[in-house]
């Protein structure tokens, strides 16, 4: 197993770029950026990005994510349908996760495996939390 670490230290998820892979006995894989992949001696190495949707927009567009990555995590924008379909067809990921909370509260609110040409939503609330949605009046909206 090969992280990307490719997040600034200041930010929570660098914890789990570094600590995470380590504690399991994996790799971590350092890089400037995501879009540094494609120059990185050991992209090959790489199976796990966790990264926002623009960036592997572009790595897609550029064809450069590795075959050998198998789960992207996507937070910090919105996940579009277009994307998500781009991600299953034309790389070799497996897993695609939507992680919604980093612009919110800091750390994962929701979260939901994308499955392939399924819609994309927000997901359920991370293990032992709750999420709750609000009107304008910012009132929690009933449940349907």
């Amino acid at each position: 197993m090969g992280t990307l670490f490719s997040t600034s230290m200041c930010f929570d998820l660098s914890v789990f770029e570094m600590f995470v892979p380590l504690s399991v006995g994996g790799k971590v894989i350092l890089a400037e950026n995501a879009l540094s992949l494609p120059e990185l001696p050991a992209q090959k190495e790489v199976t796990l990005v966790n990264t926002v949707p623009s960036a592997m927009m572009e790595l897609i567009r550029i064809r450069a994510v590795p075959s050998s990555v198998r789960t992207v995590n996507l937070a910090g924008e919105v996940l579009s349908n277009t994307l998500a379909r781009d991600i299953y067809e034309k790389t070799a990921v497996r897993k695609l996760y939507n992680l919604y909370g980093p612009t919110e509260d800091t750390t994962y609110s929701t979260y939901t495996l994308v499955a392939p040409n399924q819609e994309v939503t927000i997901g359920r609330p991370i293990f032992n939390t709750q999420a709750y949605i609000l009107d304008r009046r910012q009132q929690p909206v009933p449940r349907v």
